[in-house]
Parts: C-alpha cells; sequence; structure tokens
C-alpha cells in the first residue's frame, strides 16, 4: 500500500488559487449575483435578489454563501467618473457592513463605475434588444465587477 504525503505548500497554493468568490452588483432594487473562481478569473452570473431600499432578504444571501462557500465576497461599490461619492454608495457601504456581520467572511470593495452599462451592452451585443428583457443585467453586472477584481489580483 503506497503512502502519499501531502506537500503543505500545494494545499496553500490550492487554497490560494482555487478558490471561490461571490460578486454583488448592489443597488436599491435589485442585487445582481456571480460566482467566480481564481484560476480562470472568470465569473458566471448566478441569480438577481430583490432588495428594499437596498435591503435584501439576508436567508437567500446566506443560503449562497453555504452553497458556493466563498472563501470572500466581492460588492461593487457605486460611484460617480470622477471617483466622488454616488447617491447609492452609502447604501452599498451599509449593505457591506451587514454582509460582515452575517457572513463573516472577507468581504472586499470594489469601485465600479459604468457596471450596468457595460452589462447592457454585452446582453445587447449577444442577443439584442429582447435579450435586455430578461433582467439579467444585474448579474452580468456582478460578473463584470467580480471579474475586474480578480484581474486585478484579488489584493
Amino acid at each position: 500500500m503506497a503512502r502519499f504525503r501531502v506537500n503543505f505548500y500545494y494545499l496553500v497554493f490550492m487554497k490560494k488559487y482555487n478558490e471561490i468568490f461571490l460578486g454583488f452588483d448592489f443597488g436599491t432594487k435589485n442585487i445582481g449575483v456571480a460566482v467566480g473562481q481564481a484560476v480562470t478569473k472568470t465569473a458566471t452570473p448566478l441569480k438577481i435578489l430583490a432588495a428594499k431600499n437596498g435591503v435584501p432578504n439576508w436567508h437567500e444571501i446566506m443560503a449562497l454563501i453555504a452553497t458556493w462557500q466563498p472563501g470572500a465576497v466581492v460588492v461593487g461599490v457605486p460611484v460617480n467618473l470622477d471617483g466622488t461619492p454616488h447617491h447609492v454608495t452609502e447604501l452599498a457601504r451599509k449593505f457591506i457592513a451587514s454582509l460582515k456581520e452575517h457572513a463573516q467572511l472577507p468581504i472586499y470593495e470594489a469601485e465600479e463605475r459604468l457596471t450596468t452599462k457595460a452589462a447592457r451592452e454585452e446582453i445587447f451585443t449577444a442577443g439584442g434588444y429582447k435579450a435586455l428583457q430578461d433582467k439579467a443585467i444585474d448579474s452580468i453586472a456582478a460578473v463584470l465587477i467580480l471579474e475586474e477584481w480578480m484581474r486585478k489580483g484579488s489584493e
């Protein structure tokens, strides 16, 4: 019977580079959700959560976290093109504070500008006007936020 010795550094490498992340595109009515992985630095849209004044159903969020078991969560914080706070910036930061209390995970802010517009353009290019009606815009925006964050090095 052969015995295998596990290299500690290999386990650390696999933990770091096989990591799963959840990304959120925060909005006052809808919150888009995406899942991504560190190896490919790609993300996939998951779903759109309903929110009331930026407050989601926390049971839905915790169910996503339990299902995907991410190593960290990334939340897009909207800012104006010049980097000044947007009218939703403070609500997004309140969402992040609540998420930290609920999830007990590393939560990262990702400054975002025009991701919803970029998501609309991507959806329209792929499927035309009809595709825009499917309301996948927020989860595609979450994909864009998460992929950009992973490309920048996942801090």
